[in-house]
């Protein structure tokens, strides 16, 4: 029997009465999110994502979502001396849960250069109701210098190893994807600083450091499971519609720090990574994922470009499974259909 999969289609307003045809009218199951992140409390998932104040929504059911309003109604200072033309638009967040406190971390970017910087706010609540509800920015984290570095820092992913010490995984384009140790207050990093490698595709010493091509590698997520660090990561383009080739690839490790091996135990810092998904006529490009558990259940959470909507990035909450050996299984069926 095929796995239930949350596919999120159009909903057909209630008319039942004006009243809850208004109520029903707050929430969608069409979602037009990029790089989507969740997390729960209190049975209410909240969901995050690029945007401008950073994206928010909220559902019962994982299947219908109500757009909340940004994450920062008033911009925080920094990212204008990073970003000489920012607008108010945060880039590819990452939430995460630690001792009374939700870590909200994000970044900013001039697109398409290393002009680039991690943030991070906290919050004690997620609900609004609550009084206690007030994102508090802590500042930038982690900076990118065209000519200085080759690294992007866009893309953070907070993952936690099992001694319990924090990392921050980000990355894009150049020469791939990096891990850095935090501070245990998770709000700066570590010192001394440790960095390690985390993924790389085939980029020749010869190519202008300003160029981000090729090496098309994006979007990092570590999963612990069964004993093995997994990360997940982007290859090809996202961004471009309907000719988005975006796909994710995987490779796993003993240590957060990895090295990170496929299934043909080639490095993921030297070019390996064993295919999960590709997009299709239907959906051209699927990918940014994150990966949770959810009630015993494993889930993969996306974007994907709607080939039949103006190549709409739509918010994709797939199953996630393992086969023999280990390796993570996406039940991609419900991509399965061909466009029209």
């Amino acid at each position: 029997m095929r796995r239930r999969s949350f596919l999120l289609q159009s909903m057909t307003a209630c008319v039942i009465a004006p009243a809850l045809e208004a109520a029903e009218e707050e929430y969608s199951a069409d979602v037009r999110i990029h790089d989507p992140v969740l997390i729960r409390e209190n049975g209410i998932y909240y969901l995050f994502g690029t945007g401008r104040g950073i994206a928010a929504f909220s559902s019962r059911d994982l299947r219908r979502w109500k757009k909340e309003p940004p994450v920062f109604d008033t911009l925080p200072a920094w990212p204008a001396t990073v970003v000489a033309d920012f607008k108010g638009r945060f880039w590819a967040p990452d939430i995460a849960f630690h001792d009374g406190t939700y870590y909200l971390y994000y970044c900013v970017s001039s697109g398409g250069k290393i002009t680039s910087a991690i943030g991070v706010a906290t919050n004690k609540t997620l609900d609004r109701n609550s009084r206690d509800f007030k994102w508090v920015d802590h500042g930038m984290i982690v900076q990118s210098v065209p000519y200085r570095d080759l690294w992007n820092a866009i893309d953070p992913q907070l993952i936690v190893a099992d001694d319990g010490t924090p990392w921050l995984a980000f990355g894009s384009f150049w020469a791939g994807l990096r891990l850095v140790k935090l501070s245990a207050n998770r709000l700066r990093l570590a010192e001394p600083q440790e960095w390690r490698a985390l993924a790389k595709r085939e980029r020749s010493v010869l190519i202008d450091d300003a160029e981000p091509e090729p090496a098309s590698i994006e979007a990092p997520f570590i999963f612990r499971k069964n004993g093995y660090y997994y990360l997940f990561v982007s290859w090809d383009h996202c961004c471009r519609g309907v000719n988005s080739d975006y796909k994710v690839v995987v490779g796993r490790a003993r240590d957060v720090r990895g090295p990170y091996l496929d299934a043909n135990d080639e490095r993921l810092d030297k070019g390996g990574g064993t295919p999960v998904i590709a997009g299709n006529t239907r959906w051209p490009g699927i990918g940014h994922n994150s990966v949770y558990t959810i009630d015993g259940r494993d889930y993969f959470v996306t974007h994907a470009y709607d080939a039949l909507d103006r190549g709409w990035s739509k918010l994709k909450i797939l199953d996630l499974t393992w086969d023999s050996d280990g390796w993570p299984v996406v039940d991609a069926a419900v991509l399965a259909a061909p466009a029209k």
